[in-house]
């Protein structure tokens, strides 16, 4: 009996560090944004953000690879500094978001692309439609605490391109010196402040 209660301590010891190589993170939408950059009338870019975020991430502390990250944007947060554009925007003419509320993002793959940057594919879902894209992201994972509560956060920062006819957001003009009003081409930049849960997440969370 001895000898089975030493190999029982001895297996659980073994497994112990496999059960902290996750942390979870929750998204602070108060500090984070997602941004986008359209071109007009072929000579000017507009900007414009998504103001609520929301979502998770599981972060492997061992290996970053095998972390996972899911976000939800509510598209009715969207701002581009024009009430009537943004009112066009929120129509069925671009993102519908009587239909279509929310865009999501679920990771499927991370990808190291050199120090303190990660390539993050994953299924993003816009008016309805899901397409495969890939972020470039830039994280250290530093960690911080908050001043006011004591929390613990860190931080990333992401980059993509979007087509977005290839979401169905069609809509556009013909100009009468040629182009169009609105480019096809979206570049989105995402700044994103993450909370850590107070409950440590486990390997077996992450799958």
């Amino acid at each position: 009996m001895k000898n089975l209660l030493k190999s029982v301590v001895a297996v659980a010891a073994l497994a112990a560090p496999s059960l902290a190589l996750a942390s979870s993170w929750e998204i602070d939408s108060g500090h984070s944004t997602a941004n986008f950059t359209v071109k007009h009338m072929m000579v000017s870019n507009v900007r414009g953000e998504f103001g609520k975020i929301t979502g998770t991430l599981n972060l492997d502390d061992k290996d970053v690879t095998k972390s996972s990250i899911t976000a939800t944007i509510d598209a009715t947060s969207i701002d581009s500094r024009n009430p009537q554009r943004d009112g066009h925007l929120k129509s069925p003419d671009f993102f519908d978001v009587e239909k279509h509320p929310n865009l999501t993002f679920k990771s499927k793959k991370v990808e190291k692309a050199g120090e303190g940057k990660l390539k993050v594919t994953g299924d993003l879902t816009m008016r309805g439609v899901t397409k495969e894209v890939v972020l470039d992201v830039d994280a250290s994972f530093k960690e911080s605490k908050q001043p006011f509560n004591g929390s613990t956060v860190t931080g990333l920062s992401a980059t993509t391109k979007l087509n977005r006819k290839d979401f169905g957001l069609n809509w556009n003009k013909a100009l009468e010196t040629g182009g169009v009003l609105v480019s096809d081409e979206v570049n989105v930049a995402l700044e994103i402040e993450l909370v850590k849960k107070d409950a440590p997440a486990t390997a077996k969370d992450t799958k």
